[in-house]
This record gives structure tokens, C-alpha cells and sequence, in this order.
């Protein structure tokens, strides 16, 4: 059974997460507006082998802010140090979804690998913003206009905004179900309506801010990459750049499936996982 436990960060804010299994060090990092409960599917399978640290990040799962200082991705990447701190971790495999991978690949910029053993990431890239020189964020055209716009959007109407980001992409099959107002689309908005979402939108900008093509190279790691081949904000293209500029990648795109290749491919996910880190 996973075990819910809390820590300070070194800012005061109380950190929750969940803690469950035996073994080598296994963290678990969500996507923006998601929490610990993202990877609950894979629980049962990782804890026979790791000890799996899965938080709700600072300012997300209705967690109120209480110290002040917003959820944005350097915050965040200072919280994870936090945490392997505050459990003495080391040899860790840390393992980030999306915002978990941004937050992931800002630690490694800001503390190093010296607490790490391995790192992954699926399905994001080092900038969503794209540029003149930098065709591989989201959509692969939102550029820094369509992302101030988005920005507004999220202020007037957050659930939906955050919605229509996933909906009207690269995914033909998400504005399907989203047009539809499919089961799913309704369970997430009424999810997403729910959170206060003022932390959510200065985290969001964080994101937005920032860049982290420069980290792709100093990584020593032996790095895991997972990407949807049908993912709602980034072509394959994106996912063999990302792979060739880590010296020890391996690389697994997951053919039909959107910006959460792991849930769709749960079996796969868990043998490549437990593969990666020599537990299978």
C-alpha cells in the first residue's frame, strides 16, 4: 500500500507524497495540473522492485500555496532537491512526465547527478516555446505571441484553456473527443475546475520561460525517453532530437499514442521502465 507523508522544503511550504515499496529509489514527476495519482496505475508492478516517491508538486491537487512562492519549474526543481535530501537519497532513478521532465531536466541544470543513477522523460521538449531558430516546442508553432495569448486564455478561463491545449493539436483523435465532450473530457474539466488555478497559471509561464536545450548534452546519465508517436503537442522528430543530443539515450516511441504514451501503453511502459533500470 502506498503510504501518504509530507516534507518541508527549505521555504517552509509543506510537500505531499505518497511512498510505497522496497528497493532501489524510484521518483515519480507529473504533468502540470495532474498529481501523484498519475502514475497509481504502474504502482503495484514498480513496488515490487523500487521504493516509488510520488508527490503532488508544489501548488498542484488543490494543495494551497502557503509560503508565497509560486510553483514555477525552478521552485519546483529546488523541492525535488528537497526531497531526496530529506530521505537521503542516492542512486535515485528519477522518472519525469511532461512538466515532471522540464522540472527534472532544471534540477540537473541547478544541483547535477550526483544523488542520480538514472533519469527519464516522456513525451516533452526542452522549449515549448518555438522561435526562428526552434521549430520543436508545442505544435511546432507556438510562438511567443500564440503563448502570451494562451496565457490570457488561462486567466479567463483555466479549465477550458487547459483543455483546448491538448484538444485542438496535433492529435486528430483528442478534438474528436473533445468536440464530443467525450467521458474522459468531462471527468477532466470537472477535475480541473476544481483547482485554484492562480499558482497553475504562474507555473505555466515558468514553463513557458523556459530552455533547456543547453541541459540535453551534459547529461551522463544513462536517460530513458518515452514519446507518444501520436502526441497532441510534439512530432517524432522532436523525440530523435531530443534523443540524439543525450549521450546515453535510448529512445522508445510508442506508435498511436497522445502526450500520455504511458497510460495507453501501461504493460509496455512498465517492462521498458523496469528494463531501464535492471529490475526486470
Amino acid at each position: 500500500m502506498s503510504s501518504p507523508t509530507q516534507f518541508r522544503a527549505d521555504d517552509g511550504e509543506i510537500i505531499h507524497l505518497h511512498v510505497a515499496g522496497d528497493g532501489p529509489p524510484l521518483v515519480l514527476l507529473h504533468g502540470w495540473t495532474a498529481s501523484h495519482q498519475e502514475w497509481f496505475p504502474f504502482l503495484a508492478a514498480l513496488t515490487k522492485h523500487h521504493r516509488a516517491y510520488r508527490w503532488d508538486a508544489r501548488g498542484h491537487a488543490g494543495h494551497l500555496v502557503a509560503s508565497g512562492n509560486a510553483p514555477t519549474v525552478t521552485r519546483m526543481a529546488r523541492d525535488l532537491h528537497n526531497l531526496l535530501e530529506h530521505f537521503d537519497l542516492h542512486g535515485a532513478t528519477v522518472i519525469g512526465h511532461s512538466m515532471g521532465a522540464l522540472t527534472l531536466w532544471q534540477y540537473l541544470r541547478d544541483f547535477g547527478e550526483a544523488r542520480l543513477a538514472r533519469v527519464g522523460f516522456i513525451d516533452q521538449s526542452p522549449r515549448l516555446v518555438t522561435g526562428p531558430d526552434w521549430e520543436h516546442g508545442i505544435y511546432g508553432d507556438f510562438d511567443a505571441a500564440r503563448s502570451a495569448a494562451f496565457l490570457e486564455q488561462l486567466r479567463d478561463d483555466f479549465a477550458e484553456s487547459v483543455l483546448r491545449l491538448g484538444a485542438y493539436g496535433l492529435n486528430s483523435r483528442a478534438r474528436e473527443k473533445y468536440e464530443e465532450n467525450a467521458r474522459g473530457w468531462e471527468k477532466s474539466r470537472q477535475w480541473l475546475q476544481t483547482l485554484p488555478a492562480g499558482p497553475l497559471i504562474d507555473c505555466w509561464q515558468s514553463l513557458t520561460e523556459a530552455d533547456y536545450r543547453d541541459v540535453l548534452a551534459t547529461i551522463t546519465l544513462p536517460a530513458l525517453l518515452i514519446y507518444g508517436g501520436e502526441s497532441n503537442f510534439y512530432r517524432t522528430e522532436t523525440a530523435r532530437l531530443v534523443a540524439s543530443r543525450i549521450a546515453n539515450a535510448v529512445l522508445h516511441i510508442y506508435e498511436g499514442t497522445d502526450h500520455s504514451p504511458h497510460q495507453w501503453q501501461r504493460d509496455r511502459f512498465v517492462a521498458d521502465l523496469l528494463a531501464f533500470t535492471g529490475a526486470a
